[in-house]
């Protein structure tokens, strides 16, 4: 009945909005087809060794995440997909040439988020190439998972069961956290507090395996993913000043260049030689507000304590929440 609904809102919409909903409805409907019960995946035979080694694995994560995390505890990951393709969305960024706020796309429900979704990768490129053509800076990420919010019980998928013990938790934890709290129009509160409390979980569940080697590996990497997070911020913060200074244009896009590759010199391994703006709002969604989340999760006490409290600054007006994280940076 709710795709009924959307269908019907969309008639007075454009063929653009019509064609983008109808590719979401149908790629989502695909993927939930496809999916299957663990139970069935580790009875049947021809399942291979490997993956069932995975989903014994992701079992034993996901009873983790609502015994240890207080994550809900619903039928997400408790079903098995395959895909044909390397990732489950392909996400467009953009940002103006010169500025460095994401370009905001509204959608039915969802509310304004900072990047534009495509189940097949052909689509996103082509939205890609239209904001180009407009003047946008673009960038394109492809994304292993993502959350449905618990309006459907998400399942466990091939683009991302292979991964490390580590990462496959990361990941899991990451899009239960979604549905904890939601805050309308504000997609780096979202992804930051979900990274948060995937970082959170990792170590809790790496501790509570005793696996003490791999829990300094990722602590290191940790350390590695702050460090280049905060250079990205640094380089924006100077970007945006100078896009605000009184240069002229040709002026504001030398400096820009400038700092640009003085990132790329800085971080050779994870900034890609086309990096533009939507490059740097990409990651500043998923970074900015990660040391404000920290830092109330310690205030909180405990896990339960700090989600409600983070759902309580979800449902608050931005104009009180921004300022109130931005001092706990």
């Amino acid at each position: 009945m709710r795709l009924l609904v959307v269908a019907f809102v969309l008639l007075a919409a454009g063929c653009e909005s019509i064609s983008y909903y109808s590719q979401a409805i149908g790629g989502h409907l695909q993927l939930m087809r496809a999916a299957r019960p663990l139970d069935d995946w580790l009875a049947d035979p021809a399942t291979p060794p490997a993956l069932r080694e995975r989903l014994q694995a992701a079992q034993r994560i996901r009873a983790f995440a609502s015994r240890e995390l207080a994550l809900p505890d619903n039928g997400s990951y408790n079903s098995y997909a395959e895909l044909d393709r390397p990732y489950v969305v392909w996400n467009v960024f953009a940002a103006a040439e010169l500025a460095v706020e994401a370009k905001r796309e509204c959608f039915l429900f969802a509310g304004c988020v900072g990047y534009r979704g495509f189940f097949a990768e052909e689509d996103a490129r082509t939205h890609a190439a239209r904001l180009q053509a407009e003047g946008y800076d673009v960038h394109v990420a492809g994304v292993p998972a993502y959350s449905t919010l618990g309006w459907f019980d998400d399942p466990l998928l091939s683009s991302f069961i292979g991964a490390s013990d580590a990462q496959l938790a990361r990941l899991v934890f990451h899009e239960l956290a979604h549905q904890v709290a939601y805050a309308r129009d504000d997609t780096t509160f979202n992804e930051s507090f979900a990274v948060a409390v995937e970082e959170e979980g990792v170590r809790r569940w790496l501790r509570a395996q005793g696996r003490e080697a791999e829990l300094a590996s990722f602590i290191a990497a940790q350390a590695r993913r702050r460090a280049f997070a905060a250079g990205v911020k640094e380089t924006r913060d100077r970007l945006s000043a100078i896009y605000r200074s009184d240069a002229s244009v040709d002026e504001k896009r030398q400096r820009k260049r400038a700092e640009l590759e003085r990132l790329r010199l800085a971080y050779p391994q994870a900034v890609p030689a086309q990096a533009n703006n939507a490059f740097l709002v990409s990651v500043g969604v998923y970074t900015d507000l990660v040391p404000a989340f920290e830092r109330l999760l310690a205030d909180s006490g405990s896990l339960p304590r700090f989600y409600e409290r983070v759902r309580e600054l979800a449902a608050s007006e931005r104009s009180s929440r921004d300022p109130w994280l931005a001092q706990r940076r």
